[in-house]
């Protein structure tokens, strides 16, 4: 039997941009665009274009840049919002009105009898305009049952091609919310669908027990991105009614990765690494006993494949590591240490961990060699560096940097002065290799006066990605450090394959 499609609506871009702090470029936008329709989203909701006149131009660069996905925007239930949609060449509106007593009479000051009314001429107004119209419902879930189904009804016979009902400050349960369901999709005629935020930490299950009530759509966002606790995220959702149920998607699951990471660097909010199926641990192991099955099955302790959103496995060095798990990584580097050579890895490894240190890639090699005999070359020195920082100028730093036998200079500006490091070392790192910087954060810093700050960053050249830790005194020299460490791993580990 054929699984039923649930079309997926995308509102990363205008609910989840609610998120406090975040506020998306033009450019922006447009790349998260792209990425979500080669994705294989369905519905990508571009913004609300009465924000601004930067909203406005965002929102109609998307909608004219020839993707596959509709086009909506976000508008209340007001006509001006209607024409201000229109001039963004949209191919839908999200339709959104209140519903509940509570919304009616504190928010609006209206009557049931004046949103019914309003509602119609909306509806009517987008319809005439040959605008998709997509009905919501806000606050669904503190709304009279009867009053909801009324709202939907007057919109379906103005011509609506799609209602939701949201829950919009997670007031239902998942089997509370199922029920809705069943009830709203037994009573009207057109694809229902679920837009629902995560409050309770429900989001997810609670936009599933929808779809299992009857929604033929679910609204989503990247990484669950949205204020407060966020929206359902689309990570998760797309992947357990593949997995879970008789449904599927258009997505292409593998791009699941990708996307996070995009709106990870342009939201400037680090995803968790205990995030579900797109954080760095979802598909990591430490434990000896798991990595040990892993390395047999990775069923064992694995839900799916990492490969099949997009990630890899990565088996992590810390005090809860296993033997198993060091001769793997050796073997994967086609190296044959001898069995007490595996031992003095493991307990210089289980040393470094019991000192409540994170054991990064870059450390966890140096270790290998130093056992194994092998001495890693500084292939590229920090010979010189000067930042100049303050009030109303510009943070901006150049490096001299020994390259085998080339003095390398470069200058770069950043929002600050470590910012302005980095991107003056990556600059000579991009005219030897193709090492780029992914992730940047302090791990620790020590107390008092004479505080020592230890910075990891993540570095990948495209093949892998590695962890590498500096520390100092300063947080510039410490981010310089722990640059020129992963720098330097990757460079060493890339001459010892020849390639």
């Amino acid at each position: 039997m054929a699984k039923e499609t649930i079309m997926v609506l995308d509102t990363t871009m205008r609910d989840g941009e609610q998120t406090p702090g975040v506020a998306f470029s033009a450019d922006e936008k447009l790349k998260i665009a792209r990425k979500l329709d080669e994705l294989g989203v369905d519905i990508i909701e571009a913004g609300a274009p009465m924000t601004s006149p930067g909203e406005r131009k965002a929102i109609k660069s998307i909608a004219n840049e020839g993707l596959d996905a509709e086009i909506c925007s976000y508008v209340r239930g007001k006509k001006s919002d209607v024409d201000i949609a229109l001039d963004c060449d949209v191919d839908s509106v999200h339709l959104v009105v209140p519903t509940s007593d509570l919304h009616l009479k504190k928010k609006l000051k209206m009557t049931r009898e004046e949103l019914k009314k309003i509602t119609v001429e909306t509806v009517r107004y987008a319809l005439d305009h040959n605008l998709i119209v997509e009905l919501s419902a806000e606050d669904s879930t503190r709304t009279d049952r009867e009053f909801l189904r009324e709202i939907f009804q007057l919109g379906i016979d103005e011509g609506a091609q799609r209602v939701c009902a949201c829950d919009t400050v997670s007031m239902m349960m998942p089997e509370q919310i199922q029920d809705l369901f069943s009830y709203l999709s037994k009573n009207v005629k057109v694809p229902l669908a679920t837009h629902c935020h995560d409050d309770f930490g429900v989001g997810t299950a609670n936009t599933i027990a929808a779809v299992r009530g009857g929604a033929k759509e679910v609204h989503v966002t990247v990484n669950g991105l949205g204020e407060r606790a966020g929206n359902t995220a689309l990570e998760e959702v797309v992947l357990a009614l593949t997995k879970f149920y008789d449904y599927k998607t258009n997505l292409n699951l593998e791009g699941l990765y990708g996307i996070s990471r995009l709106v990870e660097n342009a939201a400037g909010l680090p995803v968790p690494p205990t995030k579900a199926v797109v954080g760095d641990n979802a598909f990591s192991h430490e434990a000896g006993i798991h990595t040990h099955g892993v390395l047999a099955q990775p069923s064992t302790y694995e839900p799916v494949a990492p490969e099949m959103v997009g990630q890899k496995r990565r088996l992590v060095f810390g005090k809860h590591v296993g033997s198993h798990a060091i001769r793997s990584e050796l073997k994967k580097r086609g190296l044959k240490p001898t069995e007490e050579q595996v031992k003095e890895i493991f307990r210089r490894v289980k040393e470094l961990g019991d000192r409540g240190k994170l054991v990064t890639d870059a450390e966890w090699s140096t270790i290998a060699d130093e056992v194994m005999g092998r001495s890693l070359e500084k292939i590229i020195e920090l010979e010189e560096l000067t930042v100049t920082s303050g009030n109303k100028i510009t943070p901006t730093a150049s490096v001299r940097l020994k390259f085998k036998d080339m003095d390398m200079v470069e200058a770069g500006v950043g929002i600050g002065p470590v910012d302005a490091a980095i991107n003056a070392i990556q600059k000579v790192v991009e005219e030897v290799s193709s090492i780029r910087l992914e992730e940047y954060h302090v791990d620790a810093i020590s107390g008092g006066t004479d505080a020592v700050v230890e910075v990891v960053v993540e570095l990948t050249d495209g093949k892998r990605v590695i962890t590498s830790r500096g520390s100092s005194g300063d947080i510039i020299m410490a981010s310089v450090q722990a640059m020129l460490n992963g720098v330097n791993r990757l460079l060493w580990d890339k001459k010892l394959r020849g390639s």
